[in-house]
């Protein structure tokens, strides 16, 4: 039996279009022993993909030219050669853009979805949620009263992010492209306002939206948003960097150049702290114990947009740098059985 499998065609300058990818057929193999085959379901395309297309030093090695492309995915198990599943369970794992594969049974995880869609264990209860939970409660750690800021608020990490503020009692302030962005998140996740930073003048929204001054400022996009946010930290402030989305499709030759933050963080004696969801690794259980929770109660809300077919990928993925999506950006390649 024949496959779809996405490969890395080239390396973009700038933002990826449909030259970036190619489409290639490969054979579903069988599993052997301690083995699994798996149907996916779900892919999830997240921003960070963009700077593994690049070939330069960085935290996870770069896409190969060729080769396929991964991510986070969620499938169900066709054949299982192992006692640890059996057929129809789903999991998650971080697997090759594919329609079938063949993993070793260590290599993903049995989920939990809470009787909701098998796409949320790639959303609040994925990479995403986790994200928001260590960057929010581990290293901006909000408390009542606080003021907390939030860029890139309706997408996958910022709509979870939000949500644990609030629930830490803080006021929070969610910065969004769209008038449909900034309905969802005050009218549907509860922020107290919303900022559209492509209507009016950014600095000075931020200045009468945060009279008292920012204690929190998750970052999510870097560039001209961030630099409106320096001059507002308070003493002590705290800003979790999640992500710099502003930068991550300049073209050969172009830079990144904005306000020099030390300053303003030796004023504040702000905490400004880059992270990886890894680096919590040991703390997984406690934060899909509440993120979990959270969910199954319907106090914690999300969205996602969803592509119908595998072939939609490069789509979807392009979408993330144009502001397409609100909440978790998904593939849907095959329906559960």
């Amino acid at each position: 039996m024949k496959q779809q499998q996405l490969v890395l065609n080239e390396r973009p300058n700038g933002l990826p279009n449909a030259d970036t990818f190619a489409f290639k057929e490969i054979n579903v193999e069988n599993p052997g022993h301690e083995q699994l085959l798996l149907k996916t379901l779900y892919i999830s395309v997240d921003p960070y993909m963009r700077g593994r297309m690049a070939d330069g030093p960085s935290y996870i090695e770069p896409f190969q030219i060729g080769e396929p492309l991964s991510g986070g995915v969620v499938a169900q198990v066709v054949t299982s050669k192992s006692e640890q599943f059996q057929q129809g369970d789903i999991v998650t794992g971080m697997l090759n853009f594919q329609e079938y594969h063949v993993v070793e049974a260590n290599q993903v995880r049995k989920v939990n979805t809470f009787g909701l869609r098998p796409s949320v264990a790639l959303g609040p209860l994925g990479m995403p949620g986790l994200t928001a939970y260590f960057g929010m409660m581990h290293i901006g750690e909000p408390k009542q009263g606080e003021t907390v800021v939030i860029s890139g608020a309706a997408g996958a990490v910022g709509q979870v992010a939000g949500q644990l503020a609030k629930r830490a009692g803080a006021h929070v302030i969610g910065i969004v492209g769209s008038k449909e962005k900034a309905n969802y998140i005050t009218k549907t996740l509860g922020y107290d306002h919303a900022i559209e930073y492509k209507h009016g003048d950014v600095p000075r929204q931020l200045k009468e939206a945060c009279p008292k001054g920012i204690d929190i400022y998750f970052e999510n996009v870097g560039g001209e948003i961030s630099d409106a946010v320096w001059p507002l930290l308070n003493t002590f402030a705290r800003v979790p960097v999640c992500g710099a989305i502003s930068s991550y499709n300049l073209e050969a030759g172009e830079y990144d150049i904005g306000i020099r933050v030390q300053t303003y963080l030796i004023k504040a004696r702000a905490k400004m702290q880059g992270f990886l969801v890894g680096d919590y690794a040991d703390h997984f259980k406690e934060a899909y114990e509440e993120l979990g929770e959270a969910i199954a109660s319907g106090e914690l809300k999300y969205e996602e947009t969803i592509r119908e077919g595998f072939e939609s990928i490069p789509d979807a993925f392009i979408g993330l740098f144009t502001g397409e999506n609100i909440g978790k950006q998904l593939v849907k390649v095959a329906e559960q059985e």
